[in-house]
This record gives structure tokens, C-alpha cells and sequence, in this order.
């Protein structure tokens, strides 16, 4: 299998809405929600006007061609909000290349970008029962907060 991570590309920004959909965590039994969904405010927020801010920086992954996720930030009121110069992340795989590494690959490439960029951390919300919060801790991300049913995490670059 051939991994390549790239920078997001204009007319990628489109496919964000497709990852959008695919970031949300679904527990084992639950119906997926329409697609729909994402045109609430509270989801958009993720993807309107995307690549318009200069805190605006998203990676996508291809196996063979074929782009298969993206990894992106920005500086936005989202559910892993702390202020506003952290910028906040949202990571998602298709379903079938999951579990085979690509997700970190892409995540620790969006760190050394972040880094490069000069911010000092960056910040995600990911649900209590979600497999990635696993990864993201193992990563190196902290708990700052936590709620009944999330986690917001921290990684100080």
C-alpha cells in the first residue's frame, strides 16, 4: 500500500465535507445520522470558507491515488475550543483504511506543520468512547477537560 501525505489543495476543500461526515463517531449499534447533518451550524463551522483564514492548514492522505482522509485546523468556537490562537482539529479515514497507521502518519505530519507555523499547541474534542482517543493520548495529546461524554485535549507543540 502506497501512503503519500499531501498539503490540501483548493479543489480538495470540497471533499471536507465527505470527511466532515465521516469524523463523526458513531458507537457500535448506532444508526449513522443523515448526511445531512453536516449543514447544522454547529458542524459547519468545521468547513464554510475553508482556506480563507491564514489559521486555515489541512493535510489529506492518499493510498494509491486515491484520497482516502484529511486531517485539518483552524481557529474556530468548535467543541475543542480553549482561545482563540489555538487552532482546533478535525482528523477522519474512510471506514476501510482505518487502523493501518494512516491516521497518525497524518496526524504527526499536521503537528510538524502547526510547529513549523509557529503555534504553540493545537486542540480536538474527541468522545470518551471513540478508539482515537487512544491514539491521541499515545500521540502525546493531554486532557485539559472533560464533560460526561468528550474529552478536550491539548498537544503543546
Amino acid at each position: 500500500m502506497d501512503v503519500t501525505i499531501r498539503e490540501i489543495q483548493k479543489q480538495d476543500y470540497p471533499l471536507l465535507d465527505n470527511f466532515l461526515y465521516e469524523a463523526i463517531f458513531l458507537p457500535d449499534g448506532v444508526e449513522p445520522p443523515p448526511k445531512t447533518i453536516i449543514t447544522s451550524p454547529e458542524l459547519q463551522v468545521y468547513v464554510e470558507g475553508f482556506g480563507e483564514s491564514k489559521d486555515d492548514w489541512g493535510l489529506m492522505a492518499e493510498v494509491d491515488g486515491k484520497i482516502v482522509g484529511a486531517v485539518w485546523v483552524r481557529i474556530m468556537n468548535d467543541y475543542g475550543h480553549v482561545d482563540d490562537n489555538t487552532p482546533s482539529l478535525a482528523i477522519s479515514l474512510y471506514k476501510e483504511y482505518r487502523g493501518l497507521g494512516i491516521g497518525t502518519a497524518m496526524m504527526k505530519e499536521m503537528l510538524a506543520l502547526l510547529k513549523s507555523h509557529g503555534y504553540s499547541r493545537v486542540s480536538l474534542s474527541v468522545q470518551k468512547a471513540n478508539y482515537a482517543a487512544k491514539m491521541y493520548l499515545k500521540i502525546g495529546f493531554e486532557i485539559i477537560r472533560e464533560n460526561e461524554e468528550e474529552y478536550i485535549m491539548v498537544y503543546c507543540l
